[in-house]
């Protein structure tokens, strides 16, 4: 009952997630239609999104303390999903067979994920996480994640090597600690709650700045990515990168897998695997919406003909005016 409880509010919480990304979403495209555009802060609308945010990742922190790092990390793909179904709802996209096709592939891992994920029913205690913290498997997977974030992180800033893979391996490797983390303090809040006090222990305290560094680098380097390349890459690729290093964590950390029959892992696998898939379709070939930003296109003034290029590029040393060459463009001015 109590990894049920987890399952179904990290399901919650992700969807209610989609719901918020979805709802800012449209509060930002109608702020870019207004004649005078009020900053985002202002809005209601984009304020009750970021309220929805907050509760679905305080609901996402919870869930970890219910249920195994196996099972809760994978139901990330319920956002995804539920964004690409509700956004036919807010932002009146068009449903497309692609959207149904992964859809039906998410659901039907999800399904094998909660049907097959490993039952541990054990109380972490501040004694068994400091336990787990000196334990050799998972010092020598630290070490490991460490030589490899620095031999990953020297491609980055000395050679600029950017590439998106680079970047969302670091992400995932950050993402590994934080999800060690995050189900340590969940856990330890979870059981002072029922009357066990563990926030006396130094560990706790520990794990919160284990916690805060690590979600700190992890949105630095997403939000580089995000910068540099397209959301519709971004957002499978990194799912994929942050389900593996998360189940992988938990396998290490926690010992999730340890009593687990063979076919049990087998099919859990296969439900990764068809959850991957299905968000890959979704985000395949997706467009994605700009807003708009104005400018005087003088191509349209009434009795002239102008096929020069005037809207000035960015990237040129000269922004802002014309280019000397353009015949057209002189005869207008």
């Amino acid at each position: 009952q109590t990894q049920l409880l987890g399952v179904l509010l990290a399901a919650a919480s992700n969807f209610l997630i989609s719901v918020s990304l979805n709802i800012q979403k449209c509060a930002h495209l109608r702020l870019a239609c207004q004649t005078e555009p009020k900053p985002y802060y202002m809005s209601k609308l984009w304020w009750c999104g970021i309220t929805l945010l907050g509760l679905g990742e305080v609901g996402n922190f919870t869930a970890y303390g219910f249920a195994p790092i196996a099972l809760v990390a994978p139901l990330g793909c319920v956002s995804v999903i539920g964004s690409a179904f509700i956004s036919v709802l807010f932002l009146k996209k068009t449903m497309r067979a692609a959207d149904i096709l992964g859809g039906t592939l998410t659901v039907t891992g999800t399904y094998l994920l909660v049907t097959f994920a490993p039952n541990v029913p054990q109380e972490l205690t501040a004694r068994r996480v400091q336990n787990y913290l000196v334990s050799w498997p998972f010092l020598v997977y630290l070490i490991s994640g460490i030589i490899i974030f620095c031999i990953l992180l020297y491609f980055y800033k000395r050679k600029a090597v950017k590439h998106i893979v680079v970047l969302l391996m670091m992400v995932a490797l950050l993402a590994s600690l934080t999800v060690i983390a995050v189900k340590a303090v969940a856990s330890m809040i979870t059981l002072s709650a029922k009357g066990k006090m563990q926030l006396t222990y130094p560990v706790f305290y520990i794990m919160i700045v284990l916690m805060a560094i690590s979600c700190a680098f992890q949105v630095k380097f997403l939000n580089q990515a995000m910068h540099l390349y397209k959301v519709t890459a971004v957002v499978p690729i990194n799912f994929v990168f942050f389900t593996t290093s998360a189940i992988i964590s938990g396998v290490i950390f926690y010992r999730e897998f340890q009593s687990a029959a063979l076919l049990s892992v087998f099919m859990f696998l296969f439900g990764c695997l068809l959850s991957f898939l299905g968000v890959f379709v979704i985000a395949r070939n997706k467009k994605e919406e700009h807003v708009q930003i104005p400018f005087i296109d003088y191509g349209h003034i009434p009795g002239q003909k102008l096929t020069g290029k005037i809207q000035p590029d960015s990237h040129i040393s000269c922004y802002g005016t014309l280019n000397n060459e353009d015949d057209s463009v002189k005869s207008q001015s």
